[in-house]
């Protein structure tokens, strides 16, 4: 899936990232979501390794990175944590400054690192999310049926971990299948992945935990962001899925665009064709996207 790419281990202060690293150029890294890996990248990080750097990786808990201790704040599983990883990650592949680019968990991850390090991230793109205070604090009816894991997932442990690891295709086919991308888009292969991982009860629990953190210290993070004014100060991208739930629960707020404009400096974006998982729906057309937007 990922023809001229290394597969690549790198060992941090906190724990072990798994990567794909390929091409030359400036670095971006890419970040996935739930319950995918680094394979949702398989059709966009060839067509930009012609003109990036590009690094694909696993999120901890998630695929082949580790899946560090937790604590009862959860916080070696907040964003910050997250973040502050993949930024001594990316240095010891060489790239101390980068872009970032995530969709879902990972987009996430990407904007708290855009805001805990300005000096490290050159820019950001954020796929098919609106910030961890804002979906919370819009939370209605909607967000807590249809995108389930953000209310199941944060219970306190074992429930959710039992109920994950009881029927992990299950959850697998309902995520792929009910976020408004078409279910051909998942080939045998990658949907065994993002299956086997949720055999595993380690990460189970960290993706989890990493759910927990985001009903909690995340929110408190960006809390104090709002309430200092930090803000994401370099070239930001907001996509989000024309045939996705993003289009239409914040279109009276004046949709996605508006509610990262709060918190970004320099913000552009706009909906895009496809369902939740459209950097898998259409690949060749995000990587041409995102390659015009990270072009220094």
């Amino acid at each position: 899936m990922f023809d001229g790419f290394e597969a690549r281990r790198v060992e941090t202060a906190d724990g072990s990232i798994a990567a794909r690293v390929g091409g030359t150029g400036p670095a971006v890294l890419l970040l996935h979501g739930f319950p995918e890996s680094h394979l949702m990248w398989r059709g966009v990080a060839g067509a930009l390794a012609d003109r990036f750097a590009v690094v694909c990786a696993d999120l901890p808990g998630y695929g082949g990175s580790g899946c560090p201790p937790s604590t009862p704040d959860h916080a070696p599983y907040s964003k910050r944590a997250m973040a502050a990883e993949f930024v001594d990650a990316m240095a010891a592949l060489g790239h101390d400054r980068f872009a970032v680019v995530g969709h879902d968990r990972g987009a996430r991850v990407a904007a708290r690192a855009a805001l805990d390090h300005p000096d490290r991230i050159v820019a950001v793109a954020a796929l098919d999310v609106v910030p961890i205070d804002e979906a919370w604090r819009r939370a209605d009816d909607r967000l807590a049926l249809g995108f389930w894991p953000w209310s199941l997932l944060a219970q306190p442990a074992p429930l959710p971990e039992r109920l994950v690891s009881a029927a992990p295709d299950a959850v697998v086919d309902d995520a792929l299948g009910q976020w408004g991308s078409p279910r051909s888009v998942f080939d045998d292969e990658v949907r065994a992945a993002y299956i086997e991982q949720l055999r595993d009860p380690d990460r189970v629990h960290a993706i989890c935990e990493e759910y927990r953190a985001a009903a909690t210290i995340d929110r408190e993070h960006d809390a104090d962001d709002r309430r200092t004014g930090r803000r994401i100060r370099c070239p930001a991208l907001v996509l989000w899925a024309a045939q996705g739930a993003l289009a239409t629960w914040y279109a009276d707020e004046g949709g996605p665009l508006a509610i990262w404009s709060d918190l970004c400096d320099h913000v552009e974006g706009h909906p895009v064709a496809g369902g939740h998982f459209f950097p898998e729906e259409h690949p060749d057309e995000l990587a041409a996207e995102l390659a015009e937007f990270l072009q220094p």
